[in-house]
């Protein structure tokens, strides 16, 4: 597929973006501003960056409890994002969402959810409704590995297939549902295979280069959008730290680790696109400078908001009805 330059610059600061954003994240969060505990998105910022660029602004994405950088990607505005980890009234959902459950519907976002393989009948049932009003929007899903042996994962691909709903199911494999290895748990390691069994055009793609993420996500995208179904990517990855704030990932072999803590996304695509002429050394300053200005204003805005009311946890409770 030919990529233009555009879009090679688009995937860098998409990348490059999210990290910025999630190590301000990480920052704020020692200093005991952040309620709760985090899922960062360092080290998976390419799958991000590469599906939300194959889809278009009225297009839908579901995430996860490691969903910040899915939000970010799609284009959610980072100081909304920012409070809402918070828990500030500023927040995409009014400080009541916080880290897994952020949401903003402007921006194409269905919501993130802490339950595990819960998000994919969600997306089930958003492709359906894209179907049955005749639009040509499609539902991007994204979860992990250790979703792929939940009931609901079976359940929703099935649907998908039968339906024919325009719906990307991808698969973040980075080999470990929380601390519990995927050799354990899938007999293949291959989660595409599983995509296959339901007759769903499937495929295992470089997790870190944002490239190739996009590459496969644009051609499903567009089997989608002219009716031809779900597709599945398996997009191989690896979190750069434990599975939350908390887990020091002890359970990772150091090799392991050393290996593919090596194969950075952000200086991937950007090696990438230097050779491409998308881009250049002093380009890719400026965008790193301008990015991180904008992670430090998000979180400038974050601290400064004020928290949500006692009161305000009984406003939005119910939707009113004409």
């Amino acid at each position: 597929m030919a990529v233009s330059k555009d879009t090679l610059k688009e995937l860098y600061e998409k990348t490059l973006k999210v990290r910025l954003f999630e190590e301000k994240v990480w920052d704020i969060f020692g200093e005991n501003l952040i309620p709760g505990t985090l899922h960062l998105y360092l080290g998976q910022e390419a799958v991000a960056a590469g599906v939300t660029s194959a889809l278009e602004k009225t297009d839908w994405i579901q995430s996860t409890h490691r969903g910040h950088g899915h939000v970010i990607a799609k284009g959610a505005d980072p100081k909304k994002a920012f409070a809402e980890l918070l828990g500030k009234k500023t927040g995409s959902c009014k400080g009541k969402g916080g880290s897994m459950h952020i949401t903003e519907f402007d921006a194409g976002v269905l919501g993130a959810t802490g339950v595990v393989a819960s998000g994919l009948p969600i997306a089930v049932g958003a492709a359906l409704s894209c179907k049955m009003r005749g639009t040509k929007d499609v539902v991007a899903c994204f979860f992990g590995d250790g979703a792929s042996n939940n009931g609901t994962f079976g359940e929703s691909l099935n649907m998908s297939a039968i339906w024919q709903l325009p719906v990307i199911w991808v698969v973040e494999n980075n080999f470990y549902a929380m601390g519990t290895p995927i050799k354990t748990t899938c007999p293949t390691q291959n989660i595409a295979k599983r995509g296959e069994a339901y007759c769903i055009p499937s495929k295992v793609v470089d997790g870190n280069n944002a490239l190739e993420v996009y590459e496969a996500a644009a051609e499903a995208v567009e089997r989608a959008r002219n009716s031809g179904g779900p597709s599945l990517i398996e997009c191989r990855t690896y979190r750069m730290k434990g599975h939350s704030r908390f887990d020091p990932a002890k359970y990772r072999p150091k090799e392991e680790e050393e290996e593919w803590l090596s194969r950075d996304p952000v200086e991937i695509i950007k090696n990438i696109a230097i050779e491409q002429g998308a881009l250049d050394e002093k380009t890719s300053i400026k965008i790193r400078e301008r990015l991180q200005t904008e992670a430090d204003e998000a979180a400038r805005f974050a601290i400064e908001s004020e928290h949500p009311r006692p009161e305000e946890a009984l406003e939005d409770v119910f939707a009113e009805v004409a």
